[in-house]
């Protein structure tokens, strides 16, 4: 599980792009950190990474398919600037 320290560098979001799955050696569509959601191995990629292949790690049958889902997004615009520049359909 990612831990943080500090929340005020972290907010809540309800945005669908956490919801999608992304398949071992698909590109990342977001840089962040992501979960395998057999196991709850975490991983930083960067947006247009790929996503690590099948054999990355070991799955026992009951964990399911590898595959990955977005916990944590990185947003990498200066923070300054955030408050009136982020668009209300945004993160």
């Amino acid at each position: 599980m990612a831990m943080y320290k500090d929340g005020s560098y972290l907010s809540p979001s309800t945005c669908d792009v956490f919801e999608e799955e992304q398949l071992p050696g698909a590109e990342a569509p977001f840089t962040g950190l992501y979960a395998c959601l057999g196991c709850n191995q975490e991983i930083a990629l960067n947006e247009g990474d790929r996503v690590p292949p099948q054999n990355h790690h070991y799955h026992h049958a009951s964990q399911g398919a590898i595959r990955w889902k977005l916990i944590v997004y990185a947003d990498h615009r200066a923070k300054a600037a955030l408050s009136s520049a982020l668009p209300a359909a945004n993160f």
